[in-house]
């Protein structure tokens, strides 16, 4: 059975979007079947894999108020094993149109579920908002992944987010469960970003990723070139930082040596 994530911070710039791209590229190139889910307006995600939003027939937003069938809105990319289901600018609408819908905040559990039996990992990019949308999400998914950067106020939107993340877990997805804490923006060069990482560790403990993603200009570039970083560049930290996380994340599912196993077996 497959596993549903979602990346979210109700603060912006904290690196969801670099994350969700990433992480599900590097997943995928684990050889996991993963499909990257765009519940973002601003479909970052989608450009960032090389899709044009203006150019997309059916989006999310067509999903989520039944204009199209999910298996004709899911595209591959150019990672192997990487699907996407994009966004545009028609989901804004969505907050709107979903809001005297009966069970709104169910809509995503429901047409993705059937999706588990297909994909191994279906990894959400959720807006900074908290709406219908991102509620979706949310209550969608089995676990929350939190980016938070090493920088100024880095504990800002994480006591709210996790506030967030238990009225969920309380009303609409008892399952739920955080993932893990991520660490970006990392800077080995500035002391604040030390102190952020013994700071958040100290509060969180257990919750939060060995993996550090670093600042880094590979990183950043890959996006206006509509790839990962994984496929722009694999060696560089940035793409290395994220194939750990994924890394951690199997080993956290217990998946780290599944395929081995199989290969092995077969």
């Amino acid at each position: 059975m497959g596993k549903i994530i979602a990346i979210a911070n109700q603060k912006g710039g904290v690196g969801k979007t670099t994350t969700s791209i990433n992480l599900a590229a590097s997943l995928a190139v684990l050889d996991y079947k993963t499909l990257l889910i765009d519940a973002d307006p601003q479909a970052n995600a989608t450009s960032g894999v090389g899709v044009d939003p203006r150019r997309i027939e059916h989006s999310v937003y067509d999903v989520l108020i039944g204009n199209a069938k999910l298996a004709d809105c899911v595209m591959e990319v150019d990672t192997p094993n990487m699907y996407l289901l994009p966004s545009n600018l028609n989901l804004v609408g969505a907050e709107i149109e979903l809001i005297e819908e009966e069970k709104r905040e169910y809509l995503m559990k429901e047409a993705i579920g059937k999706l588990r039996t297909v994909f191994d990992f279906v990894i959400i990019d959720c807006s900074p908002s908290l709406g219908i949308i991102t509620l979706n999400a949310l209550t969608a998914a089995d676990s929350v992944i939190v980016p938070v950067q090493c920088e100024h106020f880095a504990l800002e939107g994480l006591g709210k987010l996790l506030n967030t993340i238990n009225l969920v877990k309380k009303g609409l997805n008892k399952q739920l469960v955080i993932e893990g804490i991520l660490l970006t923006m990392y800077d080995t060069r500035l002391r604040l970003s030390n102190q952020v990482v013994s700071e958040i560790r100290r509060h969180f403990q257990g919750l939060v990723f060995e993996t550090l993603v670093h600042r880094n200009t590979r990183l950043a570039e890959a996006p206006s070139f509509g790839q990962s970083a994984i496929m722009y560049d694999i060696q560089c930290k940035g793409a290395v930082n994220y194939l750990n996380l994924a890394k951690e994340v199997l080993e956290k599912n217990g998946l780290a040596n599944v395929k081995k196993e199989e290969e092995v077996a077969g």
